[in-house]
């Protein structure tokens, strides 16, 4: 599988076409497969499609809780358009999903996490990033389970935000979702993210060339 970067969206050519979840086949608007730098060091995973990126296709776009993550994107640098853009200008940076599609009345069941399990699998494996950022509970279970020593009922969201863990081959900052975080909160991330940022943080294991 080869990336084409001359596409932020969908830049491993994913199945556009996806049915291997028969029920959200029937609900989504679109598959939102992953987007951004196929270079980036940070490599940011969400639960599943909000409404926005349902219909545009392109993860954490077209509503009030892809807006609120990008604008964290844009204050650390990582994000050169405006927040409420539908295809925003990532550098450094990579948005995905446990799940591709979206169930407007349910959160994605284990199965259909398991079944989009390879699509993620394959973008951290290309894209090889420093820093994974679970963003939600769901997603820092998952993220967590698979790439860290840390037993999954040690790891907590509130608590773990915007905390450096030690993960096999990368280091884990998990981020409560976006529209749950108070004001304090996305501060206190910003912060920590932007101190992680200005250190050397490419420690974890070689990297190729940029």
């Amino acid at each position: 599988m080869d990336a084409n970067q001359e596409e932020l969206s969908n830049p491993f050519g994913m199945d556009e076409d996806c049915r291997n979840c028969p029920e959200l086949c029937e609900t989504r608007s679109s598959i939102a497969h992953g987007y951004g730098d196929v270079g980036a060091d940070f490599l940011f995973v969400g639960e599943m499609p909000g409404p926005g990126a349902d219909e545009t296709g392109v993860p954490f776009t077209g509503d009030d809780a892809g807006r609120q993550l990008l604008e964290i994107l844009r204050r650390l640098g990582l994000c050169g358009s405006p927040a409420d853009s539908e295809d925003p200008e990532l550098g450094n940076a990579f948005l995905t999903y446990l799940t591709r599609c979206r169930h407007p009345d349910r959160a994605p069941t284990d199965e259909e996490i398991g079944n989009c399990e390879p699509y993620l699998n394959a973008e951290i494996r290309m894209i090889n990033p420093e820093i994974l950022v679970p963003i939600g509970e769901r997603a820092l279970e998952a993220i967590g389970t698979e790439y860290t020593t840390t037993p999954a009922d040690e790891l907590d969201i509130v608590e773990d935000h915007g905390e450096r863990i030690r993960g096999r081959g990368f280091e884990l900052v998990p981020m409560i979702a976006p529209e749950e975080q108070t004001d304090a909160q996305t501060q206190a991330f910003v912060e920590s993210f932007a101190e992680l940022m200005a250190t050397d943080y490419r420690q974890t294991k070689g990297r190729r060339g940029r």
